[in-house]
Formats: C-alpha cells, sequence, structure tokens
C-alpha cells in the first residue's frame, strides 16, 4: 500500500482541524447556554455538551480521514508523535501549518455564523482559551499551566497507546474522542480547555487583545506535556518489548508504512 501524498495528508488534516475547531467552539458559542422564549427555559448543551461535542469532532473525523493523515489535528499531537518516532520530522511543518489555518478559518466562519444575532461581540464570546481574570473559574496562569501541560500529556498518551500495532484494532478513534471528552469536563472551567494550539490559535487571533497576549501559554503547555508523554512512551513502555542489545528502530512515518498483499494495514496515528 502507497503511502498518500503529502497533499491528500494534508487536505485530511485542514478539514479535521477545521471540524474540531468549528464544532467544538461552535457548539461552545452558540449552543452551549440557549434560553427558550419567551420562558427563559435553559435548553443548552452546557459544559457537558460542549464536552463531548469537542469529543465527537475527533472521533468522527479520525475515522473518517485517520487512513490518510494520521488524524493528528492538533500541532501538539504532531510533535508528540515525531518525538515518538512515530512520524516523520520532515512533515512536522507542513502538518502545523495546515491545522493553524484550519483553525483561523474555522474561527473566521463561526464569526459569520455568530454575528447572524444580533448584539453579538466577538470579545469573551469566541470560547478563547485564557487563564487569571480570564479563566471561566478564575483560575492562575501557574494552575492552567500545570493542567494543559498534565491533560495534553495523558491525551497523547492515549494516542500512542490505543494506535499501538499491540492494541486492540479498529477502536483507537474511540478511545481518543472520548479522552479529549474527559479532559474538556475536567477543565473547561480552568482554561476553557486548549490542549491543542490549533484550537486556541483561531479564536485568540480573532478576538484579538488579552487572549492573543495569552495564546503564548496555550502553545507551550500543549506541546510541553505531549514531548514528555512522547518521551515516556519511548524510553519507558516501548524500551520494555526491547531485549538486552536491541536496537531502536528508525522513525517511520505512519502513512510511509508499506504493507504486503494480504495483510491488513495498520491503525492509523491519531
Amino acid at each position: 500500500m502507497n503511502a498518500p501524498k503529502l497533499s491528500a495528508r494534508l487536505g485530511a488534516e485542514f478539514l479535521g482541524t477545521f471540524w474540531l475547531v468549528f464544532g467544538g467552539c461552535g457548539s461552545a458559542v452558540l449552543a452551549a447556554k440557549f434560553l427558550s422564549d419567551p420562558d427563559q427555559v435553559q435548553l443548552g448543551i452546557g459544559f457537558a455538551g460542549v464536552a463531548l461535542a469537542f469529543g465527537l469532532t475527533v472521533l468522527t473525523m479520525a475515522y473518517a480521514v485517520g487512513h490518510v493523515s494520521g488524524a493528528h489535528f492538533n500541532p501538539a499531537v504532531t510533535i508528540g508523535c515525531a518525538v515518538a518516532k512515530r512520524f516523520a520530522w520532515k512533515d512536522v511543518p507542513a502538518y502545523i501549518g495546515t491545522q493553524v489555518l484550519a483553525g483561523l478559518l474555522a474561527g473566521a466562519l463561526l464569526v459569520l455564523v455568530a454575528s447572524g444575532k444580533d448584539g453579538f461581540v466577538v470579545t469573551g464570546n469566541l470560547a478563547a482559551n485564557g487563564y487569571g481574570e480570564h479563566s471561566p473559574g478564575g483560575y492562575s496562569l501557574l494552575a492552567a499551566l500545570i493542567i494543559e501541560t498534565v491533560l495534553t500529556a495523558f491525551f497523547l498518551y492515549v494516542i500512542l497507546g490505543a494506535t499501538d500495532t499491540r492494541a486492540p484494532q479498529g477502536f483507537a478513534p474511540i478511545a481518543i474522542g472520548l479522552s479529549l471528552t474527559l479532559i474538556h469536563l475536567i477543565s473547561i472551567p480552568v482554561t476553557n480547555t486548549s490542549v491543542n494550539p490549533a484550537r486556541s490559535t483561531g479564536p485568540a487571533v480573532l478576538q484579538a487583545g488579552w487572549a492573543l497576549r495569552q495564546l503564548w501559554m496555550f502553545w507551550v503547555a500543549p506541546i510541553l506535556g505531549a514531548v514528555l508523554a512522547a518521551l515516556f512512551t519511548r524510553y519507558v513502555m516501548d524500551a520494555e518489548d526491547m531485549g538486552p542489545g536491541a536496537v531502536e528502530p528508525e522513525p517511520v512515518a505512519p502513512a510511509a508504512t508499506v504493507v504486503e498483499p494480504g495483510t491488513p494495514p495498520p491503525p492509523p496515528v491519531v
């Protein structure tokens, strides 16, 4: 089985990241709080609904395009997979650039839709990530740094474990989507939940102001967490399967795997 062309993989990453930002942030902006008229009954989906929406975006697109691009949809995941030797470093810049562009365009389309309602103001209403006075629950920079680093580390660890050839086949998108749902259930009150620099960049750039000034943290913490998880997997977990004197395998991008005729393809690195 030949590897998909880079252009095809980037197209898949664009669609997946766009769907994640538009669907996840869109659920927060458009549906989290919705009062019926005239009774003012809360019909919105709330934190739980937003958490589920983010998880579903990843689950659905991982099944849809995971076999094409590996379904990263997240610069931290791309860097983590490269550190873990599951992805080629030469393709990292193109993947990250595509993910960020998709996040920006998804955010812009979301602003266009939300602006269709009278009174909509971008500032403070675009699901931007923040800490301190801009944290939904008023959590400090340190709290935000810890939660984003730890949760991204566990997210990548789930990804690397669920897509391992020794794991049950065909279920990786479910585990990964549910883990992202859990991550949001934990951390929406702290930072609005990032664990994904591309998800944070779109709303921050469009909102500007404080969101853009605080954006650095939502690049640093997720990437740090992803690198820590990748190193732990590479040097601790994977090392247990290597006997004395064994040589660590050379890095191979998932999409470049060659499969003999009649052999099922490996699971995508999501």
